[in-house]
């Protein structure tokens, strides 16, 4: 799939002004989701201190690899908050805005005088999203935490393994936070275009990542037993849904968890006997785990290519990151990109996952450097060059 830079193309959210505060990975993905999808998203920096974001994984020409991956198609400016002419700065960014983003702690927003209680008197059409760790209530309010700690309180992390393992990814950010506050931030949209309200949407990772766990949650409610860690159904019990080590030391997934699929690699890989001879009970599951194991231990990747091809198997390599980029599903669907930057010249970069037919993804802005639009958009907001020297001067912006 080739990459649409067409600027003509509208987005499903073209209209959309979203004022975004957050910073790292989970609010930057969700502010890039709604960009991609057409919104216009205004970042804000403080001027003294960047996104994280911006430090992190420097690629070899200086470039910030992660800031990369989840900035595009915004623009952005630097705001110091603490300063009361920039507070006014951000109401009047406000005034024609769908949508307010922050990943602050609760009560940062409180704090700054900038909380939704304030802003819905201002701005009563306004959608202010918060993404945190446990919400604005509960015991856990004020806590501190981060991927691991969410996973683990809402029961994810347990199932991961006896003893559990970290995931490797950020399952509770992505998941819990970015997804769980785009949804929330569409039906919101939705909602005001019925009513004309907006209101407060309250995200909590460790609240959404509970629901990855919602097929144990059943079994808990109908056995009354709590699963057993690294040992239920899809975490190691079953032996025709597991991973498997070949005989160069790599891995595969066998996700062929019903029987018809099971047969159908059963049947590529020679074995049609062995819930034959072994029917799938289980008591017999570490017999067709082993016979499985030592199935694999004595094939390399390129021996198993066949029933990797076989569209019914269920068996798929396990790909490095590297092999994704390469892979050609990936490249086909748009999600791989090498964009060619002004400045860093080659850049990696993800594709949008929502792929709609009328209204495509369409690659507008590369990612901004640090306040790159502030005098552009200090001067669509009426202020005059002399007011916006003397916001740098007075460490407004």
């Amino acid at each position: 799939m080739k990459e649409n830079t067409n600027p003509n193309q509208k987005g499903p959210l073209s209209g959309v002004k979203v004022v975004d505060l957050s910073l790292l990975l989970p609010g930057p993905l969700c502010s890039q989701h709604l960009a991609d999808m057409g919104a216009e998203v205004i970042k804000i920096e403080n001027p003294r201190a960047y996104d994280g974001s911006r430090a992190m994984f420097k690629g070899k020409t200086g470039y910030p690899a992660l800031f990369m991956m989840l900035n595009r198609n915004k623009k952005a400016i630097t705001l110091n908050l603490k300063r009361e002419q920039a507070k006014e700065i951000l109401f009047k960014l406000l005034e024609d805005a769908d949508i307010l983003l922050e990943g602050f702690r609760p009560d940062g927003m409180d704090k700054m005088g900038i909380g939704y209680d304030v802003l819905k008197e201002k701005f009563p059409r306004l959608i202010y999203c918060g993404i945190s760790g446990y919400g604005t209530s509960g015991k856990y309010v004020d806590f501190a935490g981060h991927d691991l700690n969410y996973l683990a309180i809402s029961g994810v992390l347990d199932q991961t393994g006896n003893p559990p393992r970290p995931a490797g990814f950020q399952m509770a950010d992505v998941g819990g936070g970015t997804l769980t506050a785009l949804s929330a931030i569409l039906a919101a949209l939705y909602y005001r275009e019925k009513t004309g309200k907006g209101q407060k949407i309250d995200i909590s990772m460790t609240d959404a990542s509970v629901q990855f766990i919602s097929l144990y949650g059943g079994i808990l409610s109908a056995s009354g037993v709590s699963p057993e860690a690294g040992n239920d159904i899809l975490s190691g019990k079953l032996p025709n849904y597991d991973v498997y080590e070949t005989k160069e030391g790599r891995y595969v997934a066998l996700g062929a968890l019903e029987d018809m699929f099971f047969q159908t690699f059963l049947r590529a890989a020679g074995m049609e006997s062995l819930t034959k001879d072994h029917p799938m009970t289980e008591e017999n599951f570490p017999i067709i785990k082993q016979k499985l194991t030592d199935f694999f231990k004595s094939k390399t990747y390129a021996d198993l290519q066949p029933i990797f091809d076989n569209t019914d198997a269920c068996l798929s390599p396990i790909l490095n990151m590297k092999e994704v980029t390469e892979d050609p599903h990936m490249k086909e669907r748009g999600m791989v990109i090498e964009r060619n930057h002004p400045k860093y010249g080659p850049i990696l970069q993800f594709g949008s996952p929502f792929h709609f037919s009328e209204t495509p993804f369409v690659y507008r802005n590369d990612p901004p450097e640090h306040g790159e639009h502030t005098e552009e958009i200090l001067s669509q907001l009426g202020f005059s060059k002399d007011n916006i020297a003397g916001f740098k001067k007075d460490r407004v912006v």
